[in-house]
């Protein structure tokens, strides 16, 4: 069974740079996870449902335009879980505008935890290197128009690989 998840592509160059930035604190899945906002996280689902799920992407593009996502600064849920993330201070509303339409239908999935839009730096690390990479991304920022959001696949060699783009053409 297939692997899928769906995100917003974060753009050159930052997505380069927070990647190489979550390698140099010794976060190794790093290379096999494209820089993103998740929007369904990692599910399986059957081959036979591909086609479907494809259709429903396609229709939850329609319910959003394209808006403006500024980063600044990080966060953490821990102690929940060991994570570091870069904040979203700007496109927090249609980024859950958008999970909720795609959480829908065949991708009707029950989450772990409430959806907290983010772009994670530092995973499954020591304390002390979550604290590390808290401090070092604090004054973070960017800004980008998010036009899209893709369908990605798992590859137990190759990791995360973006399969289909969806151009948000909702009126916002």
């Amino acid at each position: 069974m297939p692997t899928i998840g769906v995100a917003v592509a974060i753009p050159e160059p930052w997505a380069r740079d927070l990647q190489h930035y979550r390698l140099s604190v010794g976060d190794v899945t790093a290379t096999q996870i494209p820089t993103h906002i998740t929007l369904i996280p990692p599910v399986e689902v059957g081959v036979e449902d591909l086609e479907a799920i494809e259709d429903h992407l396609r229709d939850a593009a329609g319910c959003v335009g394209p808006f403006e996502v500024h980063l600044r600064g990080t966060g953490s849920f821990r102690p929940v879980s060991p994570v570091v993330f870069v904040t979203l201070a700007e496109g927090i509303s249609a980024c859950e505008q958008l999970a909720d339409a795609v959480r829908q239908g065949p991708l009707a999935i029950e989450l772990a935890f409430p959806y907290h839009p983010h772009v994670t730096i530092a995973h499954h690390l020591p304390d002390d290197v979550l604290d590390l990479a808290f401090d070092d991304l604090a004054g973070f920022e960017c800004v980008f128009e998010a036009t899209a959001f893709h369908l990605y696949l798992h590859d137990d060699n190759e990791g995360w690989r973006p399969t289909r783009e969806f151009r948000l053409v909702g009126t916002g």
